[in-house]
């Protein structure tokens, strides 16, 4: 059934939408979260909602004090087409290059070296045409069938258990509309990430910036002492920051200032950065850099220069320490299952991180999932099935958990 499932909900259309601002970004999101109601309806669930904002929410009573929630996400990232997907399914793979037969190229092993780790399993691929949607839309299709599960086995020691499927996570608002009042869980997990094993309980502090520089036009021809060239000077603004802090040149626990766009004339040019990283302390230092580099800028060039900088979400591990209790069932349940636990920094953001400041404690586990947000996104069953294993164990487990 997790296959079918999973296999259904890819091919609806949800690719939320950086340029909107509605609430949520893309009307076809209510697609797949009708959907999910039904199904959650069907199985009995109660207070089964979607908001007007695209939450899907439900729970299912259990027989201990605590509520432990499960979250997910249904849309799928604007980085490449979510439209009409066409999965493809490889039985007991070999490790040789995979035809993406729509688009004509391949998915070789050279290119992406983490398949070898899926050699004889079941896997899932895109036909090369669309992203998969594997990012989040397994971590939705896990999340029911362990739902499904404690349906079918009343009588096991659980929690009580809340779902909550969001929109628009892939355009960073996933949280925005979450009333975490009334979601009303003492923790919760988000199954967001990546390959089989990782589990992750921290994340980037993250901000963005953006530099404006004003010039002065002057007609060429008669510019010689006069003319104040932004363009020149935004160039020489990026240049003077450092090399080694661009996201190429990092990995593991190391920050970074990323140029994501830079637009402009003569008269006026800005620059939009994205700063990251998972200490308070340097991500700190790298914002106030930005700032006394700009006012160094414009002594040099005798202009104005603006740096607007605003703090986007915070590294969820500050707000983790009293339930570490749930890392430590989590680390267990995956070696229940022959699972190794890869304790992995997540570099970048999640819906979980931003919950966790609201109040819920919201650490991220495995999809199974590789390649996100591009046509060589790929996922194998086998790891799918082993991320509803570990969370049924947990499940279990934080049922027997003693509370004060």
């Amino acid at each position: 059934m997790l296959k079918e499932r999973f296999l259904t909900y890819v091919k609806i259309h949800t690719t939320s939408c950086e340029d909107s601002s509605a609430s949520p970004s893309s009307q076809r999101q209510f697609d797949l979260a009708q959907v999910l109601k039904e199904e959650l309806l069907e199985m009995g669930l109660e207070d089964v909602k979607v908001s007007d904002q695209c939450i899907v929410t439900a729970s299912l009573p259990g027989n201990g004090k605590e509520t432990f929630g499960l979250i997910a996400h249904m849309d799928t990232a604007p980085d490449y087409s979510g439209e009409n997907v066409q999965p493809q399914i490889i039985e007991n793979y070999d490790g040789s290059a995979i035809d993406l037969k729509g688009a004509g190229i391949s998915m070789d092993p050279k290119d992406f070296p983490d398949l070898k780790d899926l050699v004889g399993k079941t896997l899932i691929t895109t036909d090369g045409t669309t992203l998969l949607g594997a990012d989040d839309k397994a971590g939705v299709a896990e999340i029911m069938e362990v739902i499904q599960y404690f349906v079918d086995h009343p009588d096991l020691d659980r929690p009580n258990l809340k779902v909550a499927f969001t929109p628009d996570e892939e355009v960073g608002r996933g949280t925005e509309n979450f009333d975490v009042s009334s979601f009303a869980c003492d923790y919760a997990l988000t199954v967001d990430g990546g390959s089989l094993g990782e589990f992750s309980t921290e994340n980037f502090n993250a901000a963005s910036a953006k530099v404006t520089i004003n010039g002065l036009n002057i007609h060429p021809g008669s510019a010689k002492d006069q003319m104040i060239n932004a363009l020149d000077i935004a160039c020489d603004y990026h240049q003077s920051l450092p090399v080694a802090q661009r996201p190429q040149h990092t990995e593991g626990h190391e920050g970074f200032i990323h140029l994501h766009t830079m637009e402009g004339t003569v008269e006026e040019a800005s620059l939009n950065y994205i700063i990251r990283d998972f200490f308070p302390k340097s991500f700190q230092e790298k914002k106030d850099l930005m700032t006394k580099l700009a006012s160094f800028m414009e002594e040099k060039y005798q202009t104005k220069i603006q740096v607007d900088i605003t703090d986007s979400y915070y590294n969820m591990s500050d707000k983790l320490s009293h339930v570490s209790f749930l890392k430590e069932a989590v680390i267990q349940a995956m070696k229940d299952n022959g699972v190794k636990p890869a304790l992995l920094p997540i570099r970048g953001g999640t819906d979980g991180a931003v919950l966790s400041y609201k109040g819920l404690p919201c650490p991220n586990l495995f999809t199974g999932g590789h390649h996100f947000h591009g046509r060589f996104e790929c996922i194998a069953l086998e790891d799918m099935e082993a991320a509803v294993e570990v969370l049924i164990s947990l499940i279990k487990a934080l049922g027997k958990r003693k509370t004060a």
